[in-house]
């Protein structure tokens, strides 16, 4: 199992990166916002990967962090959403975007994605809901903060052992999150939080 590239970019094109890995080039497949991610042509790049076997093919997929490729996982549990779905998805919402949609129920941004039509986008919205908490991305903070540990993970984990649901802990810590800063307090973040809920 290829977990991780660390090379030089070959060469990229519409869905898909060439990254040259001591002289081996491994066609990874990726989203937009990925291959963006990745800058240009020549530079040194590292992107997270996740390999898909089938009875006649096999696929690397890129993300340019861990993040996203744990919500790739997350988006493919859904029956009807395969890879090309899930990239589109990704490509088309930032990871924050993505669990702010879930957390709210808002499938109507999750079917702005190509190839998500209404019903699915329904479906993904609610198997997921309860479950955008989990993973990173919480809204507001910076990407090197990017996760639900520290103050923000604690600040979800208060809420919850309060009664919130995951998903509405979730909200509420992203919303307090974007109006206080990254860089805000536990303190602070919960107070915030549960004002925001109360609403």
């Amino acid at each position: 199992m290829i977990a991780k590239l660390t090379g030089r970019l070959d060469s990229s094109g519409a869905g898909h990166a060439v990254i040259d890995v001591g002289g081996v080039g491994y066609l990874v497949e990726a989203s937009a916002r990925t291959l963006d991610a990745l800058g240009a042509v020549g530079g040194d790049v590292t992107i997270h990967t996740e390999m898909l076997v089938g009875e006649d093919f096999l696929r690397l997929l890129g993300f340019a962090r861990a993040e996203e490729r744990d919500w790739f996982r997350l988006l493919t549990s859904v029956q009807g959403v395969g890879a090309k779905v899930a990239l589109a998805i990704l490509s088309a919402l930032e990871v924050a975007d993505l669990q702010r949609a879930l957390a709210s129920g808002d499938s109507a941004m999750i079917a702005r994605a190509n190839g998500v039509g209404p019903k699915l986008a329904q479906r993904i919205t609610h198997e997921l809901k309860d479950k955008a908490g989990v993973l990173g991305g919480i809204a507001g903070s910076s990407p090197a903060r990017g996760t639900t540990s520290g103050p923000l993970g604690d600040a979800i984990a208060a809420l919850t052992s309060l009664g919130f649901k995951p998903s509405e802990a979730s909200a509420a810590v992203a919303a307090a999150s974007e109006e206080l800063g990254a860089w805000a307090s536990l303190d602070a973040l919960v107070r915030t939080a549960l004002k925001k809920a109360a609403k």
